[in-house]
């Protein structure tokens, strides 16, 4: 299973957010790129950022902060907020980020994803609340369900689909495993779990699932788990 870190940008900062809340932020750190430092050294490959203004924008907001992580890590890194174009998506690929995640414009313009899942390397973003699919930095909950926008990108060329469930982001109650098992049943895709992570028993219950891989957030900045516990824990299942 892949381990992926996360790191919210908002305002040039790293914060966790509760349920989307941008007035929930709790700033963990005014230096992201050292937090990423910190994820190399415990043993991770990969690392996850959104790029919360830009979700709400509909474009880049945080990109020095982004630089200065690509410059001080060699993590892979995928990154999600506010890409609404292919002028964004080559943008950060020359910067070296080496996935790019398309979230709201799923829902509005999926043959758009599909364009570029034919090209770039592209994760889908399926958030929902209640089954039903949230855009514009979750502002709005649209009428469509996540499993019908997760059988849409089937045989997309789409490379994962991070399934987030909204009510549990950010809540340290524990992963939607159920939730995670009908986007992956319905799209036949790699599915990467986000939201409600909250220890290392979350990671033992993805793995029995055979999920591809999981975004952990404020499960690491609050402490109630150890990665580098995580990382053996991966070894150990391979």
């Amino acid at each position: 299973m892949v381990i992926l870190p996360a790191i919210d940008l908002k305002d040039g900062k790293a914060v966790r957010l509760t349920k989307g809340l941008m007035n929930s932020a709790k700033i963990y750190s005014d230096e992201p790129w050292q937090v990423a430092k910190k994820f190399e050294e415990l043993g991770s490959k990969w690392l996850h950022v959104v790029d919360l203004n830009g979700a709400f924008a509909g474009e880049p907001a945080n990109l020095e902060q982004i630089k200065k992580i690509r410059e001080n890590t060699d993590l892979k890194m995928e990154l999600g907020g506010g890409i609404r174009d292919e002028e964004t998506i080559k943008m950060y690929l020359d910067l070296g980020v080496d996935r790019l995640i398309l979230g709201s414009i799923a829902v509005k313009d999926p043959d758009f994803v599909k364009k570029m899942a034919s090209k770039y390397p592209i994760a889908v973003g399926i958030d929902a609340k209640d089954g039903f699919v949230a855009v514009e930095g979750w502002a709005e909950v649209s009428q469509m369900k996540a499993t019908d926008l997760a059988k849409e990108f089937a045989n997309a060329g789409v490379e994962a689909i991070i399934a987030t469930d909204i009510s549990k982001d950010g809540t340290l109650s524990g992963v939607n495993v159920e939730f995670i098992k009908e986007i992956k049943k319905a799209s036949n895709l790699p599915v990467i779990a986000s939201g409600g992570v909250k220890d290392i028993n979350d990671i033992k219950l993805l793995i029995k699932n055979k999920i591809y891989g999981t975004i952990i957030g404020k499960a690491f900045y609050e402490g109630t788990i150890d990665l580098k516990e995580v990382f053996k824990l991966i070894k150990e299942n391979k």
